[in-house]
């Protein structure tokens, strides 16, 4: 008998245990991403904001292409970092919870499809902030739910929706000094990348017929 009945719980444990393996994993991942923001923003102080004007995404240049992948990891100070910080640890953990290498090509195409929106649309204008990230994850959040069809996904979708539904205001294009193109773009990134990231179904199989 306890043969059997470890054997009714082992499928449980193992996700029990997966679930905590990638829990830990996405909470080290969105740490490690947090300790560079400061890091960096630390550097950026002392050279008088200097990161900020080479690597950020400046509107229609050229030049500015290059902040798609740096801007998410630059601030425009301290209070703007400090801003971005508690709501990028807890929906990038949140978003990582369940797979952690789906989390990262999320996180990937967050970053370019926020930051190329972001760039075609703001001529002229410095962009930078992980701002864009956290839109991404709150859309991958909500999205992953209702294309992957979990219970467990759906639920977190809703207490994100429910928690943090007030910083959709932040898509509003009238707030000085706040790139809502940025926001825009992440989350529009964050919803691409639940659909591509999807879990596939298998096709059920094909039904052969026979001619009389």
């Amino acid at each position: 008998m306890s043969d059997y009945s470890g054997s009714r719980f082992e499928p449980a444990k193992r996700g029990a245990a997966a679930l905590f393996s990638g829990a830990l994993s996405s909470l080290i991942i969105v740490v490690g991403m947090l300790v560079v923001m400061w890091a960096v923003e630390g550097v950026d102080f002392f050279l008088g904001g200097a990161l900020d004007r080479q690597f950020g995404i400046v509107g229609w240049e050229p030049d500015g292409l290059v902040g798609i992948v740096f801007a998410p990891f630059l601030h425009g100070g301290f209070g703007h970092l400090m801003a971005n910080s508690v709501p990028l640890l807890i929906l990038g953990f949140l978003a990582g919870l369940r797979d952690v290498r789906k989390f990262l090509w999320a996180s990937v195409l967050i970053i370019f499809i926020g930051g190329l929106g972001t760039w075609a649309t703001s001529p002229g204008v410095y962009t930078v902030g992980a701002s864009g990230l956290v839109f991404g994850y709150f859309g991958f959040i909500l999205a992953r739910g209702l294309f992957d069809r979990s219970l467990l996904d759906i639920a977190i979708g809703i207490g994100v929706g429910i928690a943090y539904w007030g910083i959709l205001a932040g898509l509003l294009p009238n707030q000085q000094g706040i790139s809502w193109q940025g926001h825009l773009f992440g989350l529009i990134g964050g919803v691409v990348a639940a659909w591509v990231l999807r879990r596939r179904r298998a096709l059920p199989p094909a039904r052969t017929t026979y001619p009389y």
